[in-house]
């Protein structure tokens, strides 16, 4: 084997691998049946031309996929490989068989597809990426930088667009309700104005230990219908307040009544047990709606009667379950019993709770001083069912023409009363507001059970209690916590203003009541007692009987 060396420069010199066959045999192999071809190898300039005989073979990169796709085997022939590797085909040693055995067919895998998961960087110089996150390997073997990964493409509904290889939506989607019923700027202002304007003047505590707000706000922010019924009352309350009318408010307190009513009326254990069921338990928060629900009636002025299927409800379940919230339960039964006995004043149809024989208050009730309203607990209310008893005797007995009208009973029960309200002690403290208007509650009393046993015309001893009623009246801040409850007392001693020169202090009250409540049923009330007033300056005896003006009027109200 001959090595031809030939100098070459630093311009460009291309490796050139020629093969020649030598014509004469060797002296080694001359007797061999098959001779050996002998190689030689030599280097020349890219600027000469080459040899006639050589044979120059074509140098081409091998792709690194088309390497690894091809499984060569050793019985896998030259010309069954792709032309770039034919060259590391290894020939098998030995002689080769007379009659070889003809190999198989190779198995070509199909070609793999590009990946489009590699990193920008490999993708753009057609590398095979390894995808190594955050940055490729690859890339920091041939210390390149990694331009990173497109991001992932998930696949969404037909609302959302992609673009460019990324998401996008095409509208933002909006936050959940925090909390159920309160879901505009408007509702908003619904809960802030019972919190710190209504909650004050629908009972005797303002801020600390009132009920509406440390018992029935907690739970309509888990109930979605008392959050309802308690976003209507408060809308009602601003509705009544605003000078002018406002299309918006009212248009939003409507929707929540509807809310409130249709929840109300979806609760199956409420209509079993109006139905008579008495397995049915009614959760605390559905007995708070119609509590609230009658309170709307007053709060807008509904004077249709509007107010009875709720206080019909919670009349029932008071009768027949109780809470396990000891709580919730005194306060439950303390307002219901309140506008119960005070609806009994103004309707012919409407027994108080109190004036049924198998209905007690429960013992735990008998705490006066944590009342949240007066009347219930301390007993004037009973005193006061018994004088709406002593009414429906006299009612029927003048409308029978019976004489005497009163007999002996009426008038024995009559003095029954009256000693016992000689005998009430108050229970709460001294020289304070509470004291000052539980004194008018019994005064007031007092002179409901006058009206009823006395002809209606005027008396000393009447026109003595009025005055005296007027002098605690007065004591009273116009912008306290007892104006909350003064409306009932109010009414009783308008209807007893016989002397002119009392009704002036009283539409005073009125006035002031209004100012500082802004209930929708005050004006109602004012003017029953204006046209009782009008009545007794006619000398009409029938001024007595104001619950008949009342219905004459088409009214049907609570005056709480």
């Amino acid at each position: 084997m001959a090595t031809d060396i030939i100098p070459f420069g630093p311009s460009a010199i291309h490796a050139r691998l020629s093969v020649s066959s030598s014509s004469q045999p060797s002296p080694s192999s001359s007797d061999s049946p098959h001779s050996t071809p002998t190689f030689a190898f030599s280097f020349r300039c890219s600027n000469e031309p080459p040899l006639s005989d050589e044979i120059v073979p074509k140098i081409e990169e091998i792709d690194e996929d088309d390497v690894e796709d091809v499984k060569v085997s050793p019985t896998t022939t030259e010309e069954q490989l792709p032309s770039p590797n034919r060259a590391m085909v290894k020939r098998p040693r030995g002689r080769p068989r007379k009659h070889p055995i003809a190999p198989p067919t190779a198995v070509m895998k199909p070609p793999k597809g590009r990946s489009k998961t590699g990193c920008f960087t490999c993708r753009r110089r057609k590398k095979k990426c390894d995808e190594t996150k955050p940055i490729c390997v690859h890339c920091q073997k041939n210390n390149v930088h990694c331009e990173g990964y497109p991001p992932k493409d998930y696949w969404r509904p037909g609302k959302y667009n992609r673009v460019d290889g990324t998401v996008t939506v095409s509208s933002p989607r909006d936050l959940p309700i925090l909390i159920d019923g309160v879901e505009t700027d408007l509702d908003r202002v619904f809960l802030d104005h019972f919190n710190y304007n209504l909650s004050r003047v629908l009972s005797l505590f303002t801020d600390s230990h009132n009920p509406f707000k440390e018992i029935l706000l907690p739970m309509a922010i888990r109930h979605r219908g008392l959050m309802h019924s308690l976003l209507c009352l408060s809308g009602s309350h601003i509705q009544v307040a605003s000078e002018k009318p406002n299309p918006s408010v009212d248009e939003r307190q409507r929707h929540h009544y509807i809310l409130a009513i249709q929840n109300l009326s979806k609760d199956k254990n409420m209509n079993a047990s109006i139905q008579g069921d008495v397995t049915a338990i009614i959760d605390d928060p559905v007995v708070a709606q119609t509590l609230v629900l009658c309170l709307e009636s007053i709060c807008a002025g509904e004077i249709h009667g509007e107010y009875r299927p709720h206080m019909d409800a919670a009349k029932h379940l008071i009768k027949t379950q109780q809470s396990p919230n000891q709580e919730f339960q005194t306060f439950l039964v303390e307002f219901f019993v309140y506008h119960d006995v005070s609806n009994s004043v103004t309707s012919l149809d409407r027994k108080s709770v109190l004036m049924m024989e198998d209905f007690q208050l429960p013992q735990f009730m008998i705490q006066p001083e944590a009342g949240a309203l007066l009347g219930v607990v301390d007993g004037l209310f009973g005193y006061i069912s018994k004088i709406r008893a002593l009414r429906d005797k006299i009612r029927f007995r003048r409308n029978e023409n019976m004489k005497p009208v009163i007999d002996y009973d009426i008038l024995s029960d009559a003095q029954a009363v009256d000693a016992a309200l000689r005998s009430w002690v108050c229970s709460q403290q001294p020289d304070t507001p509470r004291y000052i208007a539980s004194l008018l509650y019994r005064q007031c009393t007092w002179i409901y059970l006058h009206r009823t046993i006395m002809p209606s015309i005027p008396n000393s001893k009447l026109q003595e209690a009025v005055d005296e009623g007027l002098v605690y009246l007065r004591q009273l801040p116009t912008d306290g916590s007892t104006q909350s409850i003064l409306l009932m007392p109010l009414f009783l001693l308008g209807c007893a203003a016989f002397e002119e020169y009392q009704r002036p202090p009283i539409r005073q009250a009125f006035a002031d009541l209004q100012e500082y409540s802004n209930l929708g049923n005050i004006k109602y009330a004012k003017i029953i007692v204006e046209t009782a007033w009008k009545m007794m300056d006619e000398g009409n005896e029938e001024s007595w009987d104001w619950e008949t003006i009342i219905k004459n009027m088409g009214w049907d109200f609570l005056v709480t």
